[in-house]
């Protein structure tokens, strides 16, 4: 693996690289400054070679019945897919013809930390009028994007796919492929969203439940909601009213078509580069062999559903063996839209798509409640023995209630419970799910919390139980008549012959209050921590857990390494670079800090990160460097 020799410090890099970034622009297509500032085309080019180069500038764009400002690439959104191949060196030339600082992140790539594309951690971000170079040789194959991480550009349209084609032979085989890059479009400016969203909790929930809704819930649970000040029906912070949601660029009234031929595999590289919209991915009559995630080749896995993540990538292969129209549905969590394609073997033929299911609704499992149904069955507990727990207390992670457990493909043997409370009464599972005796219930009893969680106003919510649930298909598919995808069900290709226990744990906590659109790690916002960055040493194996605090499915992105969900699985845990973390649960990966410098952690719904839950990543150079 490279590695990166730089020795001067954060500060030094930063201050020595601003004239780079500052330099005059170079010589650069008419098109660049003229016709992109008119008009933005919906869709992308393909950009390759040993020399790219990207023009970020603004203009205008339309899709359906909505128009108006947004960021382009090269002239459109989203901008081109870049084609690397791996081990190949490509020089990246970036130009911002904007009025205000951009920046360009590789999301997913290996590389040097000063090439990140991180303004304020790993480099100062490039001026207007500016352009910044990244050399860039990939050690990786496979689907991953790139988008701004500067403001609030990300919503705007800046973003767009990047693929790299494997230096030896693909282990996937297929006959065709096609990007299925999913986002959002909105004529409203980012920043009048921010303050939307500051301004009241729910502001773009069109959804809000009363005390008359003809929803299935006793009065006891409509009254615990009333205590969290909260609605079953927030599901996602900006929904359809606000957005269109699209392919490729194209909304669901630009009937995007995509060719093929039947019997042919068909290779999706699917993306979600929105800034906020979690999708459940179908093509109804076609199952889906799911092939990658997030980049990294995962053991086949049929499936009929998916749901997606802001951030992550997944590759599946479909083989529709008769001529016609396949739907490519892509519903917004909250199912208040829908991002629409037809995979066609003739043009003009368009795919009927199903209608939009009816909303989901949260529970108290999503306020981290659900005790008496945990399935802790393919947990991998087989390298806790050595971790030391003391830091955060006996008392301050709750007793786990170990009475409904199916223990039935646990390896006992291995098993270190030491650290381990005593079990809780077991729960009356004869009960429904939401039947229980909540009245003595206190969802803000901060006194749970580590000591090293910073307790105010930033903190609405204290999951009483956050047990892992990477079992868990995600909202409003636990119940569907088909196959969903979860996490547990992901193993890597490839065998980690060379898997080490972790040298130590640690846990961060996903703090947020809600009516005050505060969003945070251990209750502190990155605006407080900038000059206390979470510390690796050189090589250090860590054991990462998350606790979601908060009643929000959080997509928490790693920069410039890929960890390994503990899901069961083994040495055939999945790599990703990003995880989701689902409402009132915790999430565990393991991490090997073998890429020194700093980089970003954050979530990834993009007005959580700029509302301050993101916070530096900092890896030791190694001694020889």
């Amino acid at each position: 693996m490279t590695k990166s020799n730089i020795t001067v410090s954060r500060r030094g890099l930063i201050g020595s690289m601003a004239a780079l970034a500052g330099a005059s622009a170079i010589s650069m297509p008419a098109w660049s400054k003229g016709a992109m500032a008119a008009h933005i085309r919906n869709g992308m080019d393909e950009l390759s070679g040993s020399k790219i180069d990207l023009h970020i500038g603004s203009g205008h764009f339309a899709t359906g019945r909505r128009s108006g400002h947004a960021i382009a690439v090269n002239g459109t959104v989203p901008g081109p897919l870049i084609r690397l191949k791996e081990g190949q060196k490509t020089l990246l030339n970036i130009h911002n013809m904007l009025d205000e600082d951009s920046s360009i992140h590789w999301h997913g790539i290996l590389l040097p930390f000063q090439f990140d594309g991180v303004p304020g951690i790993s480099f100062p971000g490039i001026k207007p009028d500016g352009h910044f170079q990244v050399p860039l040789t990939p050690r990786q194959s496979g689907t991953y994007w790139w988008h701004s991480h500067s403001g609030l550009q990300e919503q705007a349209g800046h973003y767009g796919p990047i693929i790299v084609d494997p230096a030896g032979p693909d282990p996937v085989e297929y006959d065709r492929e096609h990007i299925i890059l999913l986002s959002e479009f909105t004529p409203m400016h980012p920043h009048t969203i921010m303050k939307k969203l500051k301004s009241g909790e729910g502001y773009f929930n069109r959804n809000k439940t009363s005390a008359t809704d003809e929803y299935a819930m006793s009065a006891q649970e409509r009254l615990m909601w009333g205590r969290m000040r909260m609605m079953p029906t927030d599901i996602s912070d900006v929904s359809a009213p606000t957005y269109t949601y699209l392919i490729n660029g194209h909304g669901p009234e630009d009937g995007l078509e995509l060719p093929f031929k039947p019997s042919e595999r068909v290779r999706l590289r699917i993306i979600n580069g929105s800034a906020m919209t979690f999708f459940n991915i179908r093509l109804p009559g076609l199952p889906m062999t799911v092939v990658q995630a997030d980049g990294l080749n995962v053991q086949p896995v049929e499936v009929d559903e998916l749901q997606i993540g802001v951030a992550e990538t997944y590759d599946v292969v479909v083989t529709p063996d008769k001529p016609g129209a396949f739907a490519i549905a892509a519903e917004a969590m909250d199912r208040s839209g829908m991002a629409q394609a037809s995979l066609t073997s003739q043009p003009g033929m368009k795919a009927g798509f199903p209608a939009l299911r009816d909303a989901p609704l949260l529970t108290m499992a999503d306020m981290g409640m659900d005790h008496g149904n945990m399935d802790h069955g393919n947990m991998d507990h087989g390298d806790m023995g050595a971790m030391d727990h003391s830091a955060h207390g006996k008392d301050a992670a709750p007793k786990m209630d170990h009475g409904t457990m199916d223990h039935s493909t646990m390896d006992h043997s291995k098993m270190g419970h030491g650290a381990m409370g005593d079990p809780m009464p077991v729960a009356d599972t004869g009960k429904p799910e939401m039947q229980m005796d909540m009245s003595g219930m206190n969802m803000r009893d901060t006194s749970k919390l580590p000591a090293d969680v910073k307790v105010g106003p930033g903190i609405d919510m204290v999951a009483m139980n956050a047990p892992d649930r990477t079992g868990y298909p995600g909202l409003g598919l636990d119940k569907v008549p088909h196959r969903v995808l979860n996490y547990r069900m992901l193993k890597s290709l490839e065998m980690d012959h060379g898997k080490r226990k972790p040298d130590r744990e640690m846990e961060l906590h996903l703090t947020g209050n809600m009516e005050r659109y505060m969003w945070s790690f251990d209750g502190k916002k990155f605006s407080a921590v900038g000059d206390e960055p979470i510390r690796f040493a050189y090589d250090e194996r860590v054991r990462v857990k998350l606790v979601n605090n908060t009643m929000m499915a959080h997509p928490i992105h790693l920069h410039g390494m890929f960890f390994e969900v503990v899901n069961g699985q083994g040495h055939h845990q999945p790599k990703k670079h990003t995880v989701i973390v689902q409402p009132g649960s915790s999430a565990t990966f393991d991490v090997t800090t073998d890429e020194p410098g700093d980089w970003a952690f954050h979530c990834h719904l993009l007005y959580h990160m700029h509302a301050g839950m993101m916070q530096t990543v900092s890896v030791a150079f190694p001694k020889d460097a």
